[in-house]
């Protein structure tokens, strides 16, 4: 049984990390958030400490490994995005591998600044890919790697997923924290398009605004036109009809790709691939932090391969 502690324990993703670090049959010996609202704590580990100042926390985990020789072997971070790097740091400082969500840095230069302490601390740092866990993602995979196809494939990717009011007012309206929509609510997407179709050719945006992104990529292997957005008003209508606020999409050479069903287990997966010193490095994410930091970046084009919403 491994010690964990997880940071962010009041986030929207925390959840699925307390239920992967119980389901992996571990420990969670101590929580931060700066909000108290963590009462899901209860469904997975009620005797965990919990605190809402970093300082306590780390005191408390110096305590652990000084005092009782309770030694911390993963630290889970859910912290807003651009906390990440810092929150990796405290880890490997600790004696700790750290498990971090994705994007797991903002610019493609604090990879190497990570990659540099991971080297003199000797721990590893691990981020959660989970669509490459995805078994119709796989099989993809495995039909790309395979085929003869003349030319390349033509993929359309479509994300809308509302969100209210707050979202504005919170740490991910701010770009500066959160990176943006494309990096936000993107960033595992790009990973999958990089993962599944070779290494980007070219990278063109036609949309970035506060709330909804557009562009194309080509890789290797397929010619992309995505488009992102948290407006409920980018969501088709016969998804409004049903009251639905979110829509997901990819067409893989006008043939739907579905993907909707088994998301639930990813996280765990992931962990028990972490535990057996598999899990996704740093160099596994560079592509895809390449993307999103080019996205941010370059100039709008109002021409082109445009995605049919643009």
């Amino acid at each position: 049984m491994k010690n964990f502690a997880l940071m962010g324990a009041g986030g929207y993703i925390a959840p699925r990390h307390l239920k992967a670090i119980k389901e992996t049959n571990n420990n969670l010996i101590a929580a931060l958030d700066k909000f108290d609202s963590v009462g899901i704590m209860d469904r997975y580990f009620p005797d965990a400490d919990f605190f809402v100042e970093f300082e306590r926390f780390d005191r408390h985990l110096e305590k652990l490994k000084r005092n009782h020789q309770i030694n911390l072997d993963y630290v889970s971070i859910c912290t807003p995005n651009y906390l990440h790097d810092s929150h990796i740091r405290m880890a490997l400082r600790s004696g700790a591998d750290a498990i971090c969500e994705k994007p797991i840095v903002l610019n493609p230069w604090n990879l190497d600044a990570l990659a540099a302490i991971e080297e003199e601390s000797q721990g590893n740092i691990y981020t959660i890919l989970q669509l490459r866990l995805h078994e119709a993602i796989i099989q993809l995979k495995n039909k790309v790697a395979l085929s003869v196809k003349n030319g390349k494939y033509d993929v359309d990717l479509t994300y809308i997923t509302s969100r209210g009011k707050w979202y504005d007012v919170s740490w991910k309206g701010d770009e500066s924290k959160s990176g943006g929509i494309a990096t936000n609510i993107g960033v595992h997407f790009y990973d999958m398009l990089s993962w599944v179709f070779g290494s980007v050719q070219e990278n063109v945006v036609h949309l970035r605004e506060k709330n909804k992104a557009a562009g194309y990529l080509e890789f290797e292997n397929a010619r992309v036109r995505w488009f992102l957005s948290i407006d409920e008003n980018d969501l088709p209508e016969e998804v409004k009809e049903k009251q639905q606020r979110t829509y997901r999409a990819i067409e893989i050479d006008n043939e739907a790709l579905e993907f909707s069903e088994g998301f639930t287990e990813l996280h765990t997966k992931s962990y028990q691939k972490i535990l057996l010193n598999e899990g996704f490095g740093l160099e596994e994410v560079r592509s895809s932090i390449e993307i999103v930091h080019d996205i941010r970046n370059k100039e709008i084009v109002r021409k082109g391969e445009r995605h049919p919403f643009v």
